[in-house]
C-alpha cells in the first residue's frame, strides 16, 4: 500500500507580533517562524498507524510526505520523515507569497496522477486560511471519492475499501465506506501525533528529497486574485459593566431598551 500526506508550512503565529509593511498590507515574507501545519500531524499520524498496523497480509505499507512551498518549506518534510515517512516530495515555487487551495490542489493531483497511490490524506484544513478546500480539490482533479473530517478509518483487509467515520453537526458522526484510492481529509482528534524520534530526524536530516518545480506540472487557471493582507481595524470599543451582579444586571437591561434590543 503507497499513502501520500499533503503536509503545509505555515507561519508561527503565536510566538510572532504581526506587523503592517510600509504599503499598509501584511506579508508572508514579514515572517520568520514557520512549522508544520497542526491539522496536518493527524493525517501524518493516521498514515503512520496504517504503516504499523497494515491491514490483513499487506505489510510493505509506504509513507510518502508531499509539501507545495518555496525552499523553506522542506523542514515540514524533514518533520513528517521525523514521524516515520520513507519519502518526501517537495513541489516547489519561486514565490513567497501563500497559494491558493486550486493552485496547491492542481500541483498535487498532477504528481499523484500516475502514481498509484491508493490513500491520499491531508488536514481538514490549514491554520492560517483554513479554507479546508486542498482535499476535496485534490480529489475533484483526480476523479477520486472523498471524505472530509475523517475521525476514524479502517482500511478493509482486501485493501479495496476504508471504512470512515467522519465528524457531521451536532455531535454526530457520519459512517460510510468508501474505494480506494481515494482522498481522506482528517480531522482534528482523530488520533494523537506522535513526536518525531532522534533516530528518524537523523535519516531526515541525511535524506535527499524528491525536488520538483511546480510550474513544470500541469498549470492551474486562475481562479482568484488575493490583493494583500490587511490587520482589521479596531471600530467600536467594549464597555465594561462594574458593580453587583444586581447592578451589572440593570445596566445591561438599560443598554439593551436603549437599543431598542427589548
Amino acid at each position: 500500500m503507497r499513502i501520500l500526506v499533503c503536509i503545509k508550512q505555515v507561519p508561527e503565529f503565536e510566538h510572532m507580533d504581526i506587523k503592517e509593511g510600509p504599503d499598509g498590507m501584511v506579508g508572508l515574507d514579514l515572517f520568520t517562524d514557520f512549522k508544520m501545519n497542526r491539522f496536518d500531524e493527524f493525517a501524518v499520524e493516521t498514515a503512520i498507524q496504517i504503516k504499523e498496523n497494515p491491514p490483513g497480509n499487506q505489510t510493505d505499507t509506504e509513507v510518502h510526505v508531499l509539501t507545495v512551498g518555496p525552499m523553506r518549506a522542506v523542514d515540514v518534510l524533514k518533520r513528517g520523515i521525523g514521524m516515520g515517512a520513507h519519502h518526501g516530495i517537495h513541489l516547489q515555487t519561486q514565490t513567497q507569497e501563500d497559494l491558493s487551495p486550486f493552485d496547491i490542489a492542481t500541483w498535487i493531483a498532477a504528481y499523484a496522477k500516475d502514481r498509484d497511490y491508493h490513500l491520499i490524506l491531508t488536514g481538514s484544513m490549514s491554520e492560517d486560511d483554513m479554507n479546508g478546500q486542498v482535499g476535496p480539490m485534490v480529489a475533484g482533479r483526480m476523479d477520486l471519492p472523498c471524505a472530509t473530517q475523517v475521525i476514524l478509518s479502517r482500511v478493509h483487509a482486501e485493501g479495496g475499501s476504508v471504512y470512515v467515520e467522519r465528524e457531521i453537526e451536532g455531535g454526530h458522526r457520519e459512517m460510510i465506506e468508501i474505494s480506494i484510492p481515494a482522498v481522506l481529509a482528517i480531522q482534528t482528534g482523530a488520533n494523537r501525533p506522535r513526536y518525531p524520534s532522534l533516530s528518524n530526524l537523523l535519516r531526515a536530516g541525511k535524506q535527499r528529497f524528491e525536488t520538483i518545480e511546480a510550474k513544470t506540472l500541469a498549470a492551474p487557471l486562475a481562479k482568484e486574485l488575493r490583493e494583500g493582507f490587511v490587520i482589521p481595524q479596531k471600530t467600536r470599543a467594549g464597555r465594561h459593566l462594574a458593580g453587583s451582579p444586581e447592578e451589572k444586571a440593570e445596566q445591561l437591561i438599560g443598554l439593551l431598551q436603549d437599543k431598542a434590543f427589548i
